[in-house]
């Protein structure tokens, strides 16, 4: 970016973190912009990290610090509509940071609006997925207002170069080149990357885990726990009522005790690349699975297979940074209708890292004991097998008796030559 154009920024509003790459960022966007910078941090259950971070980035050179407590509304209108929708990207990952930035962006533009700021700025990397998905969601809801992405374009080329940043102009960071690990945490998940885990053929070292107990140090007994559901939505935990954040905190703990949730993946970013990353998600493994097992009792066949091919599409939108497309919000309402009747609980068993079903109960189950039974039944009859058969498979032997006749016309020059 030429020189003249850094002058005009007179004022920015940083999503800040607290961790490496926003430390660094406000210093080096008032050394190279001359501006003030605003840093504004969303409480997503990050817990005890940001009891410091407002001092640290008024130390750090902030004019002003705002902190939102969006853990309800992240909860209620990010995580449970993705769990609803049953997204999860590439079929393993349950979106946890893919999630959480489209709701900071929304807070960043609030922010800039409220402050009159020239900009907003971002930590995200050139080489990552979360520059796309703040990105995004700033063009879709403010599309004039200006975007700067250090990484692309300072002299900084590594988390070390980072690290020597910070060291030499005394500004605290949470990680050390001995601990190299990027990690991003909120309610939903505990995401780490970097350092040995850049080399796929290294198994992860437990003892990075912060959420989740290694499963062979869990209980030896099994642990047992009913998720309560309403319209599709967790709505409690074992009879008891709770609200989305009680209710997602006492999954992570329960969840955590007992070593499930821990989810070793190699992933396709959106910029090209693959990446490997360890992923605590304790929590939100229960209430996928257990909503898997409710929507099994309660949808029918057609739309529960035709909800799970738009699970993958839905998934792509929110990894891609499209949170705010018309095409996730058309989702969203078919995924709302579908779960209408998805209401009951279910029963789950943890036990080292494993998570198994245990029993449903849902006063909208489609499943009939009497249909399925293999004792006497007086409501089939299974004589009407047979006709149904010959009708489903009539295209088939359509098919075979056409083969055959075409090839016994090829076949009639070739007998009467002999």
């Amino acid at each position: 970016m030429a020189k003249q154009t850094k002058k005009k920024v007179k004022k920015v509003v940083l999503a800040y973190s607290g961790g490496l790459d926003t430390s660094v960022i406000i210093s080096w966007l008032r050394e190279n912009y001359n501006c003030e910078v605003i840093a504004m941090c969303a409480d997503l259950g990050q817990g005890e990290e940001l009891a410091p971070l407002r001092q640290k980035a008024l130390d750090s050179g902030a004019s002003k610090f705002y902190l939102y407590d969006l853990r309800h509304e992240f909860v209620e209108n990010f995580i449970f509509p993705a769990l609803r929708a049953e997204a999860k990207y590439e079929g393993s990952y349950l979106l946890g940071t893919s999630l959480a930035r489209p709701i900071i962006a929304k807070y960043l533009v609030q922010v800039a609006e409220k402050e009159d700021a020239d900009a907003v700025a971002h930590g995200a990397t050139g080489k990552g997925n979360d520059q796309v998905r703040f990105e995004l969601t700033v063009k879709a809801l403010k599309p004039g207002l200006k975007i700067i992405a250090p990484w692309r374009e300072w002299n900084i080329r590594s988390r070390e170069d980072a690290i020597d940043y910070a060291s030499q102009r005394g500004i605290p960071i949470p990680v050390s080149k001995e601990r190299p690990y990027s990690m991003d945490r909120n309610i939903w998940h505990l995401s780490h990357e970097g350092g040995d885990l850049e080399d796929p053929a290294n198994e992860p070292q437990w003892d990075m885990l912060e959420l989740i107990t290694p499963p062979e140090k869990a209980p030896n007994k099994p642990t047992y726990i009913t998720i309560d559901f309403k319209k599709g939505t967790p709505r409690g935990i074992n009879g008891t009522a709770m609200d989305p954040v009680s209710l997602v905190e006492a999954a992570n703990e329960i969840a955590g005790k007992n070593g499930v949730g821990i989810l070793d993946l190699v992933e396709n970013r959106l910029v090209g690349m693959k990446s490997r990353g360890v992923y605590e998600c304790p929590g939100g493994t229960l209430l996928y699975a257990a909503h898997r097992e409710l929507e099994g009792v309660c949808l029918d066949r057609d739309t529960l297979h035709f909800k799970q091919s738009i699970a993958y599409r839905y998934a792509e939108l929110a990894y891609y940074g499209q949170w705010y497309s018309p095409l996730r919000e058309a989702l969203d309402a078919f995924v709302t209708s579908t779960q209408e009747m998805v209401n009951g609980s279910v029963k789950l068993k943890l036990f080292k890292g494993n998570c198994t079903p245990a029993g449903v109960v849902s006063p909208y189950s489609l499943y009939d004991q009497e249909l399925v039974t293999f004792g006497e039944d007086q409501v089939y009859n299974q004589a009407d097998a047979e006709g149904f058969i010959n009708l489903f498979g009539l295209p088939l032997k359509v098919r075979a008796i056409m083969l055959d006749k075409a090839k016994a016309a090829e076949d009639a020059p070739k007998r009467r030559k002999s």
